[in-house]
């Protein structure tokens, strides 16, 4: 299985040049360290920044710079900082290419449950409902199960939905999943090492496998 970092340097791979792109809380941010060099893109924050470089090193550390997640960060040269009105509007205006969001639940038809767990405070909705409704293409980092075992990926979600038919594909620790537009995950890629027989067998929803499906390239 991979570990959160490989999972945020696949999905790295799915960046192109000159996009703009939200990166959400946990696994997400991870994908700013293994964007290729050679690509032009930027990185946007709810919280007013656009431009964000890679975590900072030790002795690079600013506690001032922060993003949606509380993370210090770094920003790159000609970099932004704004209030969170301007960058919704920017959210909301259809501005940004790529979100890359975690999510707790994933159905077959590509809603999303990643905000909510009844019966468990949270400060509020954040971003993601913005941000999952506006953006051109939704991709998931996750975990393909839960920790007690039971599969993330859904015929249909039991949590509070965040977003409707909006995810296009799923990066877990075992796959690389699309979804079908008539409803279902089709199996692109699996994990190295990991069989075609573990990851049907941890998907609830409808697994479309199509021919011999490769492994992971890093």
């Amino acid at each position: 299985m991979l570990t959160k970092e490989q999972i945020a340097q696949r999905i790295a791979q799915e960046v192109q040049n000159g996009q703009y792109i939200n990166l959400g809380i946990g696994i997400p941010t991870l994908v700013a360290n293994y964007i290729p060099e050679d690509l032009e893109v930027v990185l946007q924050s709810e919280n007013g920044l656009l431009g964000i470089g890679p975590f900072p090193t030790e002795y690079k550390i600013d506690p001032d710079l922060i993003n949606a997640g509380k993370q210090t960060i770094t920003m790159v040269k000609g970099s932004g900082l704004f209030n969170s009105a301007e960058s919704f509007a920017m959210i909301r205006g259809g501005h940004v290419h790529l979100t890359i969001l975690g999510a707790m639940e994933v159905s077959e038809n590509g809603d999303i449950a990643n905000w909510k767990i009844p019966g468990k405070m949270v400060k509020g909705m954040g971003g993601a409902m913005d941000l999952v409704a506006s953006a051109e293409n939704i991709i998931v980092a996750m975990q393909h199960c839960s920790r007690s075992g039971d599969s993330k990926l859904l015929k249909e979600c039991s949590l509070p939905i965040t977003g409707i038919r909006c995810v296009k594909k799923i990066v877990t620790d075992l796959a690389v999943l699309e979804i079908a537009p008539e409803g279902g995950f089709i199996l692109k890629e699996r994990a190295p090492g990991v069989s075609v027989e573990e990851i049907q067998s941890k998907t609830e929803g409808k697994l479309i496998i199509e021919g011999e499906i490769p492994e992971m390239k890093f």
